[in-house]
């Protein structure tokens, strides 16, 4: 069987798998397992136990537990809500501030669990039901809170990113490094979206009392909530200075996080037993669904590329006679296609090892096109109508939401992110210069 009809017979098997409810992992690793017997024979079976050693033994993706377990403290203790009313009482009584708020703390959150999904519903469970009861328009409400919880993964330390790094073979801290300035960018050009809507349309958030008694808090508690918000964010500043320092690796970074985490909530007394067992059992939980995803998409991966769809992909770029931009584009728009059915750790583990190679073959840096791949799934899995992360925050949203008022209420944020993924690949300083400076 040639490698296109292998190819084709492999993805019509998936999008069947998909369309019956599989189990996305074993979707994919069995998919892999009995195409594979079928066109190599026993020979296939030698991939799991070496794909299971090269992907479960790796050091750099131990960090995704501890991450997840940092991040899953850090809410469940409610350290994230400290982070949010520091912020508020530091943008103070402008319009929309509660929104900006928003935008600021759940890309926090967000970075904190490390993942779309799980940032989308802690960020939905802190900040929807405050702008709601504020009289917040509702698609404005929804829309900050999937655009501030899926910037997480855009945002250091991102388990995507880890993954990229790992499934690539380059630099975790050149990739923290190199989506801090389009993240930066990201959320000022969504603050910028939220003022400049809710002036123009001042009923999209209104001025109350709420704001004013936010500013008149006495002087102590006013003390107590910048302390709060201000050690919660060292605890991020600490976890990812030590990898960009190289005093620590991702993985001793991850373990110092839990340690920070535990003490914090230790500091604002918020710390409970029963809260570290929950927040245990929710990481083992995260974690064990990640890590079948990441064996069979890694088994479906590995045959795929044993294969030799890579020269085919190869060849079919090169038959093309495109300018080397173009590529890049049509790589863009393939990964965005995948986001409407599938999540961001199988669009990476799919993509990375296939199109970076060819990438860095054109002459393109694979750093900047590991930060333009995160843009792309952050805009892909947002995108109607299909967009894995609109069925979360459906999930958040009042029983009375329906689909149609999701589309519309993410529709301006998801062209912000295309506007900076486009802005990054016209200008790749933007994503090169940081971790020029620093590492090099």
């Amino acid at each position: 069987m040639g490698i296109e009809l292998l190819t084709a017979v492999l993805l019509g098997c998936i999008l069947v798998a998909f369309a019956l409810g599989a189990q996305v992992g074993l979707a994919l690793g069995g998919i892999a397992m009995a195409v594979g017997y079928l066109t190599w024979g026993d020979g296939i079976f030698n991939l799991v136990p070496s794909t299971i050693e090269s992907t479960f033994f790796s050091f750099i993706l131990l960090a995704i537990p501890l991450y997840i377990y940092m991040g899953q403290l850090l809410t469940k203790s409610g350290i994230g809500d400290a982070m949010f009313n520091a912020s508020q009482m530091m943008i103070g009584k402008v319009r929309g501030s509660l929104a900006i708020s928003v935008i600021g703390v759940c890309s926090m959150i967000g970075a904190m669990v490390g993942i779309i999904g799980a940032g989308i519903m802690t960020s939905g469970s802190i900040a929807l039901k405050p702008m709601l009861e504020r009289g917040y328009d509702r698609r404005m409400a929804l829309g900050v809170i999937m655009a501030g919880g899926a910037l997480g993964i855009l945002i250091p330390p991102s388990i995507p990113m880890i993954m990229f790094a790992a499934a690539t073979q380059n630099s975790v801290g050149r990739m923290f490094l190199g989506a801090m300035v389009p993240a930066l960018v990201t959320v000022i050009c969504l603050i910028a979206y939220v003022v400049i809507s809710c002036k123009l349309n001042p009923a999209k958030a209104p001025l109350n009392t709420a704001d004013e008694e936010n500013l008149q808090l006495p002087v102590p508690q006013k003390i107590k909530i910048a302390r709060d918000g201000i050690l919660s964010m060292l605890l991020i500043v600490l976890v990812l200075g030590s990898i960009i320092t190289g005093i620590a690796t991702p993985t001793e970074s991850g373990a110092l996080g839990v340690v920070g985490a535990v003490i914090l909530a230790i500091i604002f007394k918020r710390f409970k037993v029963d809260m570290f067992r929950f927040a245990g059992l929710q990481t083992g939980i995260l974690v064990s669904v990640a890590m079948w995803i990441i064996l069979g998409a890694s088994v479906f991966s590995n045959f795929h590329l044993l294969m030799g769809v890579q020269s085919m992909v190869a060849d079919f770029t090169n038959s093309l006679d495109l300018p080397p931009i173009m590529i890049i584009i049509m790589f863009q728009l393939i990964m965005l296609l995948l986001g409407f059915i599938i999540d961001e750790f199988i669009i990476v583990l799919m993509c990375a090892p296939l199109f970076t190679p060819i990438a860095v073959s054109l002459g393109y840096d694979p750093i900047w096109f590991g930060v333009l791949m995160i843009i792309n799934i952050l805009i892909a899995v947002q995108t109607p109508p299909y967009g894995f992360a609109l069925f979360y925050l459906k999930g958040i949203a009042p029983s009375d939401v329906g689909m149609g008022e999701i589309y519309r209420s993410v529709t301006p944020f998801i062209l912000v992110n295309l506007f900076v993924l486009i802005l990054c690949m016209i200008f790749p300083d933007i994503v090169l210069w940081l971790p020029h400076a620093v590492m090099d």
